[in-house]
């Protein structure tokens, strides 16, 4: 077997355990997040009925963008930059990580000029971060801000608001802090086109996301294996 038919081969016996995971603790959408990875690892993937993956960083997304033309899409899962906001507009299927009245601002804009350029052939759709510590390292909004931001991207003409995406602070009570995102989740639901998304979880912790309410988790190394030597 090829080297590439191997790492096949061990993506695909990964995702089966993933998947089994997520069954046994109840059921739960899955995001595989590929950043660092090949997109000959994301196209295998594909293979294997994924239809979503996440990416953290704007460029390394972009380009893989490039490649796979929407099969699979990309999910933008990390920080952006208000000045990123035009440019991840164009490639993203979704973004998880909106968290200020100023992002919100950029991604309908930016969301506005990539459909009058034929780049997006609709709205954006985007996932509120709440963040349970309000550190600005992580990401995220504190939750008496969660209500503001779901006005603005409801007001929004080419955003539209799917849901809430959470991640505990290594040192919480993971079960609380989902507790309180699909509290906030459910606040705001009046807001929310379609069913809500509420994404939480991760490889170490989707057993107690789902058991909270989480119904999509983002899983990285138990799918991808460590990060490739650069």
């Amino acid at each position: 077997m090829d080297t590439q038919g191997a790492r096949a081969e061990e993506l695909a016996h990964r995702l089966r355990d993933v998947r089994q995971r997520i069954a046994i603790a109840g059921g739960a959408d899955l995001l595989p997040i590929t950043k660092f990875h090949p997109v000959e690892d994301v196209q295998a993937l594909a293979g294997f009925g994924v239809g979503a993956v996440g990416e953290n960083r704007e460029q390394e997304a972009r380009a893989k963008a490039e490649v796979l033309q929407g099969t699979p899409e990309i999910h933008m899962v990390g920080q952006v930059q208000s000045k990123k906001a035009n440019s991840v507009a164009r490639w993203a299927a979704a973004v998880h990580t909106v968290d200020s009245l100023k992002l919100v601002e950029g991604f309908e804009r930016g969301a506005t000029l990539a459909i009058a350029r034929g780049d997006r052939e609709g709205a954006l759709p985007v996932l509120l971060q709440f963040s349970a510590d309000g550190d600005p390292q992580r990401g995220g909004a504190v939750a008496e801000d969660i209500d503001a931001l779901a006005d603005a991207v409801a007001a929004a003409d080419h955003l539209e608001l799917r849901g809430l995406m959470t991640v505990p602070p290594l040192d919480a009570d993971a079960a609380a802090v989902f507790a309180a995102g699909r509290k906030l989740l459910e606040s705001i639901s009046d807001r929310v086109l379609g069913a809500p998304v509420y994404s939480a979880g991760m490889s170490q912790d989707l057993e107690i996301a789902i058991a909270e309410g989480s119904t999509l988790v983002r899983v990285g190394t138990d799918i991808m294996g460590p990060r490739p030597v650069i």
